[in-house]
């Protein structure tokens, strides 16, 4: 993994833009104005791609106050159900608003953020390599909160890795529901860098959580059983349907603060409890021991 602590002057000339998507932030409570806020010092630009909204997301967004912050807008095209295929539509979309002359794209989705701590050696990060052509991207470590923001998902159902920075104008592209990017069919080839993303999708009351899968479940394919099933849901999200979890014991980004103030979900877990299939938690025991996640799938390759 990439640890590179910077020199209080760089002199390499680099412009970073960030991107994402949103829809509807109000209605499905996503942080997107910390999410936007955690980013901005990391960036030189920060396009926001809004959505047809049922709600005022629109000025939500416009309530941050910083010039790096350009709203554009697009229609959701409702006929594409295919696997989400319509979030990595999207966000090509956003992409292709960024500077032209961008060293690097910084992605970040509405409910995940960046820490504070982190800024200094992702710029390092992106100052080092820039010119070095075979880095596609940078990959960053992932914290999946879950219920409330005391509790991580820690099963193989979560992600421990993504690509959230990689080299415009190379090709590259958001690949099937935008979790991460490929050039074409072909993995791309990133560096490991010391940094997290704080993602928050998971934290929600259990009637928000209901509503936010019912409204993403409209950009899945209609016919499969899965989709049916979410859409017959009754009244709230059961959190107690978890495989595993582990208490978090760190810091979360200032960008939270009012929020995780403001919204403190009182629900408490049971850590000891595990809904895990005999080959699942074989495959966790030989994780922890190896410090790596065996048969994986992946979007990328480390270099």
């Amino acid at each position: 993994m990439f640890c590179f602590k910077p020199k209080k002057t760089i002199l390499a000339t680099m412009f970073i833009s960030g991107f994402t998507i949103v829809k509807n932030a109000v209605k499905n409570d996503y942080p997107v104005i910390e999410s936007i806020e955690s980013v901005l010092p990391v960036v030189d630009e920060m396009i926001v791609l809004i959505g047809d909204c049922e709600d005022d997301t629109v000025n939500l967004v416009k309530s941050i106050k910083s010039s790096k912050v350009i709203i554009h807008h697009s229609v959701w095209d409702a006929s594409i159900r295919d696997g989400g295929s319509i979030l990595a539509m999207e966000t090509n979309k956003a992409l292709k608003l960024i500077n032209p002359n961008a060293t690097w794209a910084l992605y970040i989705q509405a409910d995940e953020l960046l820490h504070e701590r982190d800024h200094d050696n992702i710029t390092a990060a992106c100052h080092k390599f820039a010119d070095e052509k075979a880095v596609d991207g940078f990959l960053f470590n992932y914290l999946h909160f879950y219920g409330n923001y005391n509790y991580l998902g820690n099963s193989r159902a979560w992600y421990k890795h993504e690509v959230r920075i990689i080299r415009p104008g190379t090709n590259i592209f958001s690949y099937r529901d935008a979790q991460g990017f490929r050039r074409g069919s072909k993995k791309i080839k990133v560096k490991a860098i010391d940094a997290f993303v704080y993602h928050y999708g998971w934290v929600k009351t259990p009637q928000q959580m209901l509503q936010k899968t019912k409204d993403v479940a409209r950009y899945w394919d209609k016919n499969s059983t899965a989709h049916q099933e979410i859409l017959d849901e009754s009244d709230f999200f059961n959190y107690d349907d978890f495989e595993s979890l582990k208490l978090f014991e760190g810091s979360h980004p200032l960008a939270m603060k009012q929020r995780i103030t403001k919204h403190h979900l009182g629900k408490t877990f049971d850590i000891n409890k595990k809904n895990l299939s005999a080959k699942e938690a074989l495959l966790l025991w030989i994780e922890k021991i190896i410090g790596r996640r065996p048969f994986t799938f992946t979007n990328y390759k480390r270099i």
